[in-house]
């Protein structure tokens, strides 16, 4: 796994051994960004299930500014502040160790707002939909806010959600990418 593209781009990142994250391949995060970017001019990134940071970095290595990495295991966070060390930028870099859902809250307590929102749960643990909501309702989304899920393909994610649309929906092998954001 490493960074493709951007300013961090060969930099080589550490992957969390076993079977507690599933990191995006570099393949489908080469295409998952053309479909969003590539590139960036600033803006803040949410990776709500970070695992390994892979994510993040890569959005801010491709012109992001800043970037919250949420992850509620204790190795997964060791190896997001291992690779944020990699790009030698920590100080873009917010880590929250604490469950998706409380960091949201925390979030929104805090009125932090995002650009691009990373949502890659595990697969047997979806509640994307209920967190999107969330994040409308808690005015966690700027206007024109992508949101990015990265699913198993049996995941029915529907293509239309209240203030949302799908922008783009692709499949990768078992992985499906579903990609919405606020319309025009």
């Amino acid at each position: 796994m490493r960074v493709i593209a951007g300013k961090y781009k060969g930099r080589k990142l550490v992957s969390l051994k076993g079977e507690q994250t599933r990191p995006t391949s570099d393949k489908i995060k080469g295409a998952l960004f053309n479909m969003i970017g590539p590139y960036f001019d600033g803006g803040t990134v949410l990776d709500l299930y970070s695992g390994s940071g892979n994510l993040a970095i890569e959005a801010v290595s491709r012109g992001c500014e800043t970037a919250f990495c949420v992850d509620n295991h204790y190795p997964a966070v060791n190896v997001i502040r291992e690779n944020i060390t990699l790009t030698k930028e920590s100080g873009k870099f917010h880590i929250m160790k604490c469950h998706a859902d409380q960091a949201l809250q925390k979030l929104a307590a805090k009125r932090q707002q995002f650009d691009l929102v990373f949502l890659d749960p595990p697969y047997a643990k979806q509640t994307i939909v209920p967190q999107i909501q969330f994040m409308q309702t808690h005015q966690l989304l700027t206007d024109g806010a992508l949101i990015v899920c990265e699913t198993d393909k049996v995941v029915a994610l529907p293509d239309e959600l209240p203030g949302l649309r799908l922008k783009k929906r692709q499949r990768y092998g078992i992985t499906e990418i579903v990609i919405y954001d606020q319309g025009e």
